[in-house]
């Protein structure tokens, strides 16, 4: 069938039947989280782990060792404490094509198939015997009611393949493959609210500073309206203190985390590095400002490893003159007696697309 030559072992933009637990695959780290129902409409943080992977485990997106990334994630889920064996994954937004075409509404579903299989040809630099296919119906198209907005979604097979490698190396089953930068998307839409001031109507960029690099999304109701990536994150500071101390790379990372530097270490080396970051930040909402018809930014919301850096926030906020907070999706959650509250919320902006991921659980099947 067309169907399962769409997406040979799951498709990789719908939902599963839960229970499952979000699990991120980055550079640096797996990150698990598995999120349950708490009642009256709230969400708890059950439990969640973060376990450091080994020097080049993950290059530029790319599982290099299976093997060891098994290993780690075998250890991660038993420190989890869990019985759930299904997990979300995701791909990096590097690894994936993705397309949104308008089409025919009312029409039946292996109909609609064949049409994605005829446009995908169109976008796809590839045969599609090389990669797993998958859509989504947006909803009514802009301009049309008897139209639909679908995103078309494409990966080559083997990047999948090699994520669901890992999980089964742990023991575990893949029955969600998503994309990080949808994922994260997700997580952001917990934070919505009375108490983070965020609205879907306000323009707000979302600031992911990750190991390698920065990534500026801003969003605008409910739907990515530019994005930007730099080769600039926390891995740069890193080398920066490894220089400056004479610290062998793996002492320096531990020390970054743990603290117990030199005083000089703010002035010298973390301040400039914060410098950096604001720095492509503003050039960022430089070119969304000159590339689209806006010309402002409600938020700034700051993800990933390097968000609770201290004075990065502040320095954001200074330089951007737009309100400025650091992600903490859980902010609107309860917490299981398992969690420790502060060290969640300093935790919290590296679990974006772990959160996104462990929410599917709750998509319509």
């Amino acid at each position: 069938m067309l169907k399962e030559k769409l997406a040979s072992q799951f498709e990789f933009l719908r939902a599963k039947t839960p229970p499952l637990i979000g699990v991120d695959i980055s550079s640096s780290f797996i990150k698990m989280v598995e999120i349950v129902d708490a009642g009256k409409g709230l969400y708890r943080v059950e439990r969640y782990v973060i376990e450091p992977l080994p020097k080049d485990t993950v290059t530029d997106g790319n599982i290099a060792n299976i093997e060891a990334a098994g290993e780690v994630m075998k250890r991660a889920h038993k420190l989890m404490g869990t019985r759930i064996r299904n997990i979300a994954l995701a791909l990096p937004s590097a690894a994936v094509i993705t397309k949104k075409v308008i089409l025919a509404g009312n029409q039946r579903e292996e109909d609609m198939e064949y049409q994605v299989q005829s446009e995908a040809n169109q976008y796809i630099p590839f045969s599609l015997d090389e990669v797993n296919l998958d859509f989504q119906v947006l909803g009514p198209a802009p301009n049309s009611d008897e139209e639909v907005e679908v995103l078309i979604a494409a990966s080559r097979k083997e990047k999948i393949e090699d994520r669901v490698a890992v999980a089964e190396a742990a023991g575990l089953k893949t029955t969600v493959m998503d994309v990080e930068s949808y994922a994260a998307l997700a997580a952001f839409e917990m934070m919505k609210g009375a108490a983070s001031g965020i609205e879907s109507k306000d323009i707000t960029a979302i600031v992911d500073v990750g190991a390698q690099t920065t990534r500026v999304i801003v969003m605008h109701e409910d739907q990515q309206i530019y994005s930007r990536e730099q080769q600039l994150g926390g891995y740069q500071l890193t080398q920066d203190i490894s220089r400056q101390f004479g610290m062998p790379i793996e002492e320096a990372e531990v020390a970054k985390k743990s603290g117990g530097l030199p005083d000089n270490y703010g002035p010298d080396v973390l301040h400039p590095f914060n410098e950096k970051v604001v720095l492509e930040i503003t050039r960022a909402l430089q070119f969304f400002f000159t590339s689209t018809q806006f010309n402002k930014v409600d938020h700034v919301v700051i993800s990933g490893g390097c968000a609770t850096l201290d004075g990065l926030e502040e320095m954001v906020a200074q330089r951007t003159q737009v309100h400025t907070v650091v992600a903490n999706p859980f902010a609107n959650m309860a917490l299981s007696s398992k969690i420790k509250p502060r060290q969640l919320t300093i935790d919290a902006p590296a679990l974006m697309v772990a959160c996104g991921l462990a929410m599917r659980r709750f998509d319509p099947a």
